[in-house]
């Protein structure tokens, strides 16, 4: 998953940053209002973890911005306000969740994790698509015939796709998704290349009909529905 995070506090930016990271979440920063808008206009994020209190502006500036731009993006903020009208108005202008601090950060991860789920995979932990069975929570896949032993960025691929089923995704999406939009990549896409390719393989060789398609000259789609009707 894809983070931005919003957060003055230099050091608990930090802290929130470094965690998240190693539990496999791909994090970039902000810790002022103009930072956020830049990199909210430059990219696309799964979650947003916003601070309510930021110099020269307000986390809700950034809540109202989000819903007039009509982003799909979830957002948990985090605040020392805890009052209730701060939970309600962040709610209202859509805030998924409200976490007050100081808080623990495996519950941060948590609710991140609950928030991708409810707004992607519709609050569920195992999903089964065709052949093809994903517990998002545990991180495994299967299929009739078994496990399928996927690396991590293999199964982040694979969730990436499954996220935007049906949709056409684009090798820089891709890229920016998997590694951060900073990544320095070869231009010849090589390594997305390899990736799609073992993933494809493993998943066929325990039973899955192919179903990631190449779009020329674009991307790929994820889709089931293009499967071939057996007569």
């Amino acid at each position: 998953m894809r983070i931005l995070v919003i957060e003055d506090e230099q050091e608990l930016l930090k802290s929130i940053t470094v965690y998240l990271e190693s539990n496999a979440f791909i994090c970039e920063q902000a810790s002022h209002i103009y930072a956020a808008r830049e990199k909210l206009a430059a990219s696309d994020y799964d979650c947003i973890v916003l601070d309510i209190t930021l110099p020269v502006g307000s986390g809700m500036d950034i809540l109202r911005e989000l819903k007039e731009a009509h982003k799909s993006c979830g957002v948990l903020i985090i605040s020392a306000k805890g009052s209730l009208d701060d939970k309600l108005l962040g709610l209202e202008l859509g805030a998924d969740d409200y976490l007050t601090k100081p808080f623990h950060l495996p519950e941060l991860a948590a609710r991140i994790h609950a928030i991708n789920r409810r707004r992607v995979f519709g609050g569920n932990d195992l999903m089964v698509l065709d052949k093809l069975t994903v517990n998002v929570q545990d991180k495994y896949v299967r299929t009739e015939q078994g496990a399928v032993d996927l690396t991590r960025k293999e199964f982040e691929l694979l969730m990436y796709f499954i996220s935007n089923k049906n949709r056409v995704v684009t090798k820089e999406a891709i890229i920016d998704h998997l590694w951060g939009v900073h990544s320095n990549m070869p231009d010849n896409y090589d390594l997305i290349y390899v990736h799609i390719r073992n993933l494809r393989k493993k998943m066929t060789d325990r039973g899955c009909p192919d179903y990631i398609h190449a779009v020329y000259g674009i991307g790929y789609r994820f889709s089931i529905a293009d499967l071939p009707v057996e007569a």
